[in-house]
């Protein structure tokens, strides 16, 4: 499970104004082998962390590229998934990875959605020169994809910008982080979306959560009804933010787990000018 916020403002009137601001939890086992985001070896134009759960080898759950392709991938809270489903994370992995268009992608991801189990998945081409767009497609709702309008959206395990509780307060919070960070330096910008991501205070009662997860998330409820999801066995791993300004200069900052140890944590950041 894991929960995304994105400002979308592809033509900023302050030149010191971002086009795309996105913090982003990554919920896994603890157990689950995985690799911190770097650029990939063979192909180093494209910087992700990558799932290296044996079968799933090589999927991923958000990433971006230097022409300016960016993914991201959300499951969708159902109680019994199918152990034959296609593994989601290739469906990031096979965009940042292509030559087409975010839309034309979703498309035809929309055609073969029933392959696999609940999901939503946000691609978006990031161009100086052409402009932004960003899409996104849930094959748990609408027959087709949407090409977004600028603004400010919140994705967990629903669809897009269901009013889960815990949802509704984090978008507050970035929000909130996000106006202040208005007149800082990019680095504290960064800082203050990490502090929103690792919020625990959960958000309860939730009856959309429960009437969607039914017996599966009772167990953990309490905990999951968070920003930041806490188990002794699962939880958040992965803190991620992306900034990217006017200029097309993108700043990937994250943080992630050390091992099983969620007392243990380390943060890169990686920064690039989109090609495009």
């Amino acid at each position: 499970m894991c929960i995304i916020f994105f400002k979308f403002d592809p033509r900023p009137v302050s030149k010191n104004a971002y086009r795309l601001i996105l913090a982003a939890n990554r919920d896994e086992f603890y157990h689950r082998p995985s690799r911190a985001a770097d650029f990939w070896g063979n192909n180093n134009e494209v910087l992700s962390g990558l799932d290296m759960e044996e079968g799933k080898e090589g999927g991923t759950w958000l990433g971006i590229n230097t022409r300016g392709k960016l993914a991201a991938l959300t499951n969708y809270l159902q109680p019994r998934l199918d152990r034959d489903a296609r593994g989601r994370g290739e469906l990031v992995a096979q965009f940042l990875t292509s030559d087409v268009d975010s839309l034309s992608y979703l498309k035809k991801v929309s055609a073969e959605g029933h392959l696999y189990n609940g999901f939503n998945l946000i691609a978006a081409d990031l161009s100086t020169e052409k402009g932004d767009v960003i899409c996104y497609y849930g094959n748990r709702g609408e027959r087709e994809p949407v090409a977004l309008a600028p603004g400010t959206y919140g994705l967990s395990n629903a669809l897009l910008e269901t009013p889960w509780r815990k949802l509704c307060f984090g978008k507050r919070l970035f929000l909130e982080a996000v106006e202040r960070g208005q007149a800082l330096p990019k680095d504290a910008l960064a800082a203050q979306l990490l502090d929103v991501l690792n919020n625990e205070e959960a958000q309860l009662p939730d009856p959309a959560i429960e009437d969607q997860g039914r017996e599966y998330v009772q167990p953990i409820l309490s905990k999951y009804a968070a920003v930041c999801v806490r188990c002794p066995d699962y939880g958040t791993r992965t803190n991620t933010v992306i900034l990217v300004d006017a200029d097309g200069h993108v700043t990937f900052t994250e943080r992630s787990m050390l091992g099983t140890d969620p007392s243990c944590w380390e943060t890169t950041t990686h920064e690039f000018r989109l090609q495009s």
